[in-house]
């Protein structure tokens, strides 16, 4: 779901010379709250494949992100997006990969994800957070050229570009933190999800939710007592 100041930082450095005649991937693109496909056709684009792992508006191809370089092939994109999609992903390392491999030599990649301090939100998981730190880590065989911290989210965007030397570098080493064990993790085990600790976290959740809907409920029944519409 994307928020609107990665709209603003998608749509900043992303110009229109940069985007016509080019072909565009964007990994996560279901339209559940918003979507920058529009702002993208309307700078004409070579072509535009939206890929999710569920149906729905904006989305061309269902598929994992763990799976773009062996359905597509090394360096098929020009632009290569990804707006909040990368917490939803429990294999972080391989759809990052992935996208990685897809851009074109002097293309760029382009992501967007939530910060420490945003909360869970299983859509249907929910495993990562990204700091500016763990983004220039994560990019260091790419040419950055924009990093911005959202404070509002919170959240973490970047661009960046593929040298036309490009050399793949080592993420294993890295670790991120997690919102399932509340700390900085390299990889989740199936014991993390049975924690006390997420349980808590997922029960929160669980409840806000109940709250949000017996309100609304309660809206509507009100709105139907007043004759309201």
């Amino acid at each position: 779901m994307p928020r609107p100041n990665c709209m603003v930082f998608a749509a900043k450095h992303l110009p229109p010379q940069e985007i016509t005649g080019k072909e565009v991937l964007e990994v996560g693109a279901c339209d559940f709250n918003g979507s920058i496909k529009p702002y993208l056709m309307h700078h004409d684009p070579k072509s535009y494949l939206g890929i999710d792992m569920i149906e729905g508006p904006c989305v061309d191809k269902v598929m994992n992100a763990d799976d773009l370089e062996k359905e597509f092939g090394p360096e098929r994109f020009d632009i290569v997006m990804s707006i909040e999609m990368m917490e939803h992903t429990r294999w972080w390392r391989r759809s990052l990969t992935n996208m990685k491999r897809v851009v074109r030599r002097g293309g760029l990649l382009l992501i967007t994800s939530p910060a420490r301090g945003y909360l869970y939100h299983g859509y249907p998981h929910d495993f990562w957070r990204y700091e500016m730190e763990d983004i220039e880590k994560m990019l260091a065989d790419f040419e950055i050229i924009g990093l911005e911290r959202d404070e509002s989210g919170p959240g973490t965007f970047v661009i960046a570009r593929k040298p036309m030397d490009y050399t793949e570098c080592d993420l294993s080493d890295i670790e991120l933190f997690s919102v399932v064990t509340g700390d900085r993790r390299r990889e989740l085990t199936e014991e993390d999800f049975k924690s006390k600790y997420f349980k808590r976290v997922a029960f929160k959740v669980r409840l806000k939710d109940f709250v949000e809907r017996t309100y609304r409920g309660i809206g509507r029944t009100v709105g139907k007592l007043l004759g309201l519409k």
